[in-house]
């Protein structure tokens, strides 16, 4: 069995919806990346490194990213490529069998 992890990467830049949706039907191991760059300066305004509604979905993405950390649905790793560039990954887990609740019931019980 080999230890290299395969996972996704969107041609363009992931939206909040589209990490919920790839969320509720990863098979547990699989791998997405949800952001190249520096995650700490590229959600932050005052940086200026991306157009105002990118870096508002970003953040968007980021923040759903931890939230499907703490409600143990993903791992989140970081691949450093580069000086200030980082591959941000959400690895799925193990969904767990006498939980059988699904993504839209946390999304639903989160907005109340």
């Amino acid at each position: 069995m080999s230890n290299i992890l395969t996972f996704t990467r969107p041609a363009s830049p992931l939206t909040e919806i589209e990490l919920c949706g790839w969320i509720g039907q990863a098979s547990p191991g699989a791998a997405l990346e949800y952001h190249r760059g520096f995650l700490a300066l590229d959600t932050v305004a005052a940086a200026k490194r991306l157009p105002e509604e990118q870096r508002a979905e970003l953040l968007r993405v980021a923040r759903r990213a931890m939230w499907a950390s703490e409600q143990e649905l993903v791992h989140l790793v970081q691949r450093r490529l580069g000086p200030d560039c980082f591959s941000y990954l959400a690895i799925a887990r193990p969904k767990l069998r006498q939980e059988r609740v699904s993504l839209c019931q946390l999304l639903t019980q989160e907005a109340a």
